[in-house]
Parts: structure tokens; sequence; C-alpha cells
């Protein structure tokens, strides 16, 4: 049976038709394998689409058949040499040219990242990645544009220490056991030490402000001089010298314990006492009595009377007021004698 059909077929089909039929087998082929080349694309170029046919098999051969050229610095997803799938969605961002200000240059970039921070992390072979202190305009988080101008300015700063001696005080006390003139030294002054702290705050290596610090680190020792205050007397009837706190000039009268003095006469249970209760006496050696007004001398007060000798404030007046004094005399004779007279006291120590 099989063998009738071989030749029935052998006997129906001329050589001529046998020929067309393989030709359209083959056609019929080629048009299978065409129609599973052919693919349709969508390829976004910085947000505008456009649907390509393409029967490239890479992604690479798609966009050159198309005439859509990249630049390296271009991006694109997926990679350039993956293989096409049909209805895939090709994104690419062309890259823009920028201008980055940094470290005393300009530089011209291309670049197609999104943001700053980006384009910097990108280019750090070219760019000196950022300090934490370091400024930047504008700022990391700005998306990049066409022509766009970044100002990179290096923040930086340096620390300079000096030391200074801090000079010591001399205070000055008086002291009464020395005469006046005469300095002693009761404590050596010591000098001290700062350090002190200047902070340069620099932009692109230019100062821009400076800080000042002073820290102590000793203390200094201040220098204590005694200087005395007693003025000095020469006497030199006696060779003495004789020590004084202070001086004051006077009216000086002179009295005696009699009648044209005082109102009272020998017998008299006051005859010649003091107001301080002493009896009035003129010592030629030694101190003899004097009266005073006890708001300016106080009673009590041993003196120096110009004129007169050593004394020592034991009575009152009633004309004795302010800066006045009276002598005493053992007889009217010595205190007429006296008189009146403008003379120097000297406050004995």
């Amino acid at each position: 049976m099989v063998e009738d059909l071989k030749g029935n077929f052998k006997n129906y089909f001329s050589s001529e038709a046998k020929a067309i039929f393989v030709v359209m087998l083959i056609l019929v082929g080629i048009t299978a394998v065409i129609c599973g080349m052919r693919k349709t694309i969508i390829i976004s170029v910085d947000g505008k689409e456009r649907e390509i046919v393409t029967y490239g098999g890479t992604l690479k051969k798609a966009l050159s058949n198309s005439g859509i050229a990249l630049d390296s610095k271009d991006k694109i997803t997926p990679e350039v040499d993956s293989n096409l799938v049909n209805g895939e969605k090709v994104y690419i961002k062309k890259a823009v040219n920028i201008t980055v200000e940094h470290d005393g240059i300009k530089d011209t970039i291309k670049t197609a990242e999104n943001n700053v921070s980006a384009m910097l992390l990108s280019e750090k072979k070219i760019i000196v990645p950022l300090e934490d202190v370091d400024k930047i305009e504008p700022a990391k988080d700005s998306f990049i544009k066409a022509n766009m101008n970044i100002v990179i300015v290096r923040v930086s700063s340096t620390v300079q220490q000096e030391k200074q001696a801090i000079d010591f005080a001399t205070q000055v006390k008086t002291d009464n056991n020395m005469e006046k003139g005469q300095q002693k030294i009761l404590q050596e002054g010591v000098t001290g030490e700062k350090l002190i702290t200047t902070k340069i705050y620099l932009e692109n290596n230019k100062e821009i402000n400076r800080v000042v610090t002073e820290e102590v680190t000793k203390q200094p020792q201040g220098k204590i001089v005694a200087q005395g205050t007693l003025g000095v007397l020469n006497i030199a009837s006696r060779g003495d010298k004789v020590y004084y706190t202070s001086s004051l000039k006077v009216r000086a009268t002179a009295y005696s314990a009699g009648v044209s003095s005082t109102g009272k006469s020998p017998g008299d249970a006051n005859y010649g006492v003091t107001a301080s209760g002493t009896r009035a006496r003129r010592v030629t050696n030694g101190y003899s009595s004097i009266a005073v007004d006890p708001s300016v001398i106080s009673i009590g007060t041993k003196l120096y009377v110009e004129g007169y000798g050593y004394a020592i404030a034991e009575d009152t007046g009633g004309d004795i007021v302010g800066n006045r004094i009276d002598v005493f005399y053992d007889s009217d004779s010595e205190a007429n004698s006296w008189g009146v007279k403008w003379v120097n006291v000297y406050i004995l120590k």
C-alpha cells in the first residue's frame, strides 16, 4: 500500500511543482525566524519616550540601528550589552555639562548623576572628597542641571600657641616701726605664666576669623614691700633720733599753775592738777605737761614741741581749741617769756 502511494505521489507532482514547494517551505521558515527576531521596545531619554522596532539581538545594536548615540557619561538601564526582551523599557539619562570650582581650579565636568552628592562621589578621582566642615553651594541634595556652577569652599583651621609671662604686682604695706623712706622686702615677687592659644579659621586657605583664648598655667606671686612711715627728728642737744608718726603746726601759748593762768592759788586742792588728774610739771630732760584740744590731740599723747621739748598731752583749757596748745612752765615769768608762737608739734611713736 505504501509503495503504491509513493508511486502515485511521484506520478502526481511534476519536478517543477516540487521545486516550488521546497522554496515555499524555506520562505516560511525564514519568515518565522525573522518574526522571532522582531522586537518592540520603548526608549525613555531624559523622560521623553519613543517606541522602536528592532531586529537586533542586543540593546547596543538596537540603539545603533535607531541612530541613538551614547556618551561615555550617559546612564542607561538595562546595561547596554544586555540581550533585548520584547516590550522592554529602556531608560537613558543624558550627561550634561557643569562646572565645579574647587581647590583653586575650575573644572568642566559631564555628569548624568541626579544630584550634587552623587556627582561628587562619581568624580572623586578629580574632586577631593569633602570634609564635614567644608562648604558647598548649591547644597549636596540639589538636582543637577545643565550648565550648573558648583562652588566648593575648603574650610580648615590652624592652632598657634604662645607662652607669655605674667608680671607680678607689688603691694606696699606701711610699717610704723620703720623710718620714712626705708623699705624692706617681705616677700619676693615671682613671675607667672599664661598660655595664649590662637585658633585661625581659613576658607580656601584664606583667613576669615581668629579666636584667642588665654589660660593661666602659673599664677604670679605678688611682691610685698614694707615702707616706713616714721619721721625722724635729729635733736642736736641730746644726739637722739626721735621718731614721730605725724606733725602739725599749732599756735602755742604758755601757762603756769598760778592764779593768772588757772585762777587757783597754792593750798587749793586742785592747784597744779591737770584735767587728766596728773600734776602739771616742767621737766627739762623729760616729758613736760601741755594743754591740748582732745579732738585734735588725744590726752596721753607724747609729743615733741619745737622750741619747748618733750611733752605729754595731759591738760585742757577753755581757750585751747583746734590747732592750739598751752605749754606749762613753773612760773608766770617763764610763761610770759614764751609769749605766743607758731610751732611744729610732732606726734611721737
